[in-house]
């Protein structure tokens, strides 16, 4: 990954940090999108960035603001860099029954975890169709968009929406080498199941092979190698980082 330029959304999240850790000590350079401010971060990607030789800009954006993301786009291109890889990695989840989620719910699960995702490959893509040597897209999934699971009909159905179309993406984009797969992570240590009672995190890693949950240093080591070199010639699939279960 030296010398790469990589894009991550939701990059001060779980699974984001250890992305930006993970692509700056391979020596890729990293634009870290978020969606607010944050000190903490900001000082974690100036050690990162001095410790490793990289650079990593901040980009604050919220991701489900269109205008916002054409002008950071935008904003890229006039750098004349190119953009090697884009993970969309940002995600939200409100866990409801069926009957129980509201419709103001569910739009904002799609908003942020299908089309926001789907206007910035888009764009990214279009820089990336300009480049001579491609580029790859990896999109955050879910096991729930595989398997279904109880309380997230919502969730499993944007992250489902997700993997269709990275598929399709892999279809069109091929020609231009750009290759677009999918990861898929099973039940992760990451502020996202904060509000998870502890029996059920019990529960969920004792039906995992492993018995125990991911860790987003999991995820992110896959991320980064199905973006790497070392996977040119996969695209459209999905990988499940689940920890093995029936």
């Amino acid at each position: 990954m030296i010398n790469k330029n990589v894009f991550i959304t939701g990059a001060n999240g779980g699974i984001g940090k250890a992305l930006v850790s993970s692509f700056a000590k391979r020596k890729a350079n990293v634009w870290a999108c978020i969606v607010s401010s944050d000190d903490d971060f900001e000082n974690h990607c100036s050690a990162l960035a001095k410790e490793n030789g990289v650079k990593i800009d901040i980009i604050v954006c919220d991701i489900t603001d269109f205008d916002a993301v054409k002008n950071v786009v935008m904003d890229i291109r006039k750098t004349k860099r190119d953009i090697d890889v884009l993970v969309n990695n940002a995600g939200i989840l409100k866990e409801a029954l069926l009957q129980m989620t509201s419709m103001d719910s569910a739009r904002k699960m799609f908003e942020v975890n299908f089309f926001a995702p789907f206007y910035l490959s888009q764009m990214i893509s279009k820089l990336m169709m300009r480049q001579t040597n491609g580029g790859a897209i990896v999109n955050v999934s879910s096991v729930a968009a595989l398997d279904g699971v109880e309380g997230q009909t919502v969730y499993g159905a944007t992250k489902a929406a997700l993997y269709s179309m990275t598929k399709s993406m892999a279809k069109e984009l091929g020609k231009y080498k750009i290759r677009a797969n999918c990861v898929a992570p099973g039940v992760t240590e990451t502020p996202l199941i904060a509000d998870m009672k502890p029996d059920v995190l019990t529960h969920e890693a004792d039906t995992t092979y492993l018995k125990r949950l991911a860790q987003p240093q999991d995820i992110a080591d896959t991320i980064v190698f199905l973006a790497s070199d070392e996977a040119r010639y996969i695209t459209g699939q999905i990988l499940r980082v689940d920890g093995g279960r029936n």
